[in-house]
């Protein structure tokens, strides 16, 4: 009685009672999902976007030791047979159409498709909506530690390996950090890779909550997609998303340890938070063995 229901992933209907808090509510009503409120969720993610670009931009851009991170890594990579970053930003800049269309993707779809999910998830999944944003901030909020304690320039920035930069050379609007752009964005915040630490949270998101089997498949293909731009426009070396990966995987950690269940296993929909006041303690009935305890203490008490 007084339960309602809910869909799970599998659209079977599951029974679903409201969240009840006693004493600790203050705390069990900040982890409880809410139903998110739209002018406060345009603030936050305009607030905070300002906020990560602002400390992203005040880290120093230590060229030198940036450089010298680009080379450590260009030579480990070697050393694993791994350093095919050189043989894509060639190959696929001798296809025009292509790589003027990857300078675009590595442009616009980092916050088109980021924003379209957000929307998604705000519509349609919104008892899920805070987790999985507490995961993209999370993530981002961890990159800007790795952006201040390791500068790395990308590969286009190393002059001595031939890197291509192709937003210079096919002359598109791309990339902050390259053209008349590169004053408004630090160029050495290469590590982490947020173009995949964002594309991947994408992909995540949509494969653990889409129906139609297509959308969970074009989930995954986006950040497989996204790590091939990133290493034909030489804006990264795919060790970069290797900690863009790691990132997520901290902004999920978060998430978990919060909400207590990951972000895909709460309900779709927001549940009721019901406040219950805390039961009052049985009296005492005299004549029971408790109400003779309680004589015989009275008595002793007295002196009697």
């Amino acid at each position: 009685m007084g339960e309602t229901t809910v869909k799970s992933l599998d659209d079977r209907t599951t029974p679903s009672s409201p969240i009840v808090a006693d004493g600790r509510w203050p705390w069990l009503r900040a982890r409880t999902p809410r139903r998110p409120r739209i002018w406060f969720e345009l603030l936050l993610i305009g607030v905070s976007y300002w906020v990560y670009s602002l400390i992203r931009n005040a880290v120093p851009e230590q060229k030198a030791e940036a450089l010298r991170n680009a080379d450590w890594i260009w030579r480990t990579e070697e050393s694993l047979g791994l350093a095919f970053e050189h043989a894509v930003n060639h190959a696929v800049n001798s296809v025009t159409w292509l790589i003027v269309s990857m300078n675009y993707y590595y442009a616009t779809l980092h916050f088109i498709v980021t924003i379209g999910v957000l929307v998604w998830l705000y519509r349609w999944q919104p008892g899920r909506y805070a987790a999985f944003r507490t995961v993209l901030f999370a993530t981002t909020a961890v990159a800007l530690v790795g952006y201040y304690l390791y500068p790395l320039a990308p590969p286009r920035l190393m002059e001595s390996k031939d890197f291509i930069d192709t937003v210079l050379v096919h002359h598109t609007w791309g990339s902050m950090a390259s053209g008349d752009l590169k004053h408004m964005s630090n160029q050495y915040a290469a590590m982490p890779s947020m173009h995949i630490g964002w594309s991947l949270w994408c992909g995540l998101t949509i494969f653990f909550l889409a129906k139609a089997p297509w959308a969970r498949i074009l989930g995954l293909l986006y950040p497989a997609a996204t790590l091939v731009v990133i290493v034909a426009t030489a804006n990264h070396f795919w060790m970069d998303a290797v900690g863009g990966m790691i990132c997520l995987a901290f902004g999920f950690l978060v998430a978990y340890f919060w909400y207590g269940t990951w972000p895909h296993r709460l309900s779709k929909r927001v549940e009721p938070l019901v406040a219950v006041e805390p039961e009052a303690p049985a009296p005492v009935t005299r004549g029971t063995d408790a109400g003779r305890d309680a004589d015989q203490e009275e008595r002793v008490s007295s002196g009697r």
